[in-house]
């Protein structure tokens, strides 16, 4: 059982910058991967990026590459989201999410065992 807990989130213009962190707690963080998602009304929940266990390797949704940097910290348990030039259309709510295939660099929301509560970000323009 893994207990994920992000922060981090809240309101920023256009242009700016926000970091998001995701503590987790349980089983041994270094034997997951894990993986962002975000969802905004009325829309379904949607990979933003992923990485796997040692963090060697990762993945971007198109709408963020450039923009978005996922890294984690094993002694710290905790992955983060560094997300820069920010746009009105990455307003949403985002959630971290593990993976107890460690070795595996999943798009899908169904390959993900576990599931933070998440945090709002908001993107004025």
């Amino acid at each position: 059982q893994v207990h994920l807990v992000e922060s981090g989130g809240g309101l920023v213009q256009a242009g700016g910058s926000l970091r998001l962190s995701c503590v987790a707690s349980g089983r041994a963080f270094s034997f997951y991967g894990m993986g962002w998602f975000r969802q905004a009304p009325g829309k379904e929940r949607e990979f933003v990026s992923a990485i796997i266990w040692s963090g060697e390797s990762t993945s971007y949704a198109d709408s963020v590459k450039g923009r978005f940097t996922v890294s984690r910290d094993n002694a710290k348990n905790t992955v983060y989201l560094q997300m820069n030039s920010l746009k009105p259309e990455d307003t949403a709510v985002y959630y971290c999410a593990a993976d107890s295939n460690w070795r595996r660099l999943s798009l899908s929301v169904a390959d993900y065992d576990y599931w933070g509560q998440g945090t709002q970000v908001t993107v004025s323009s």
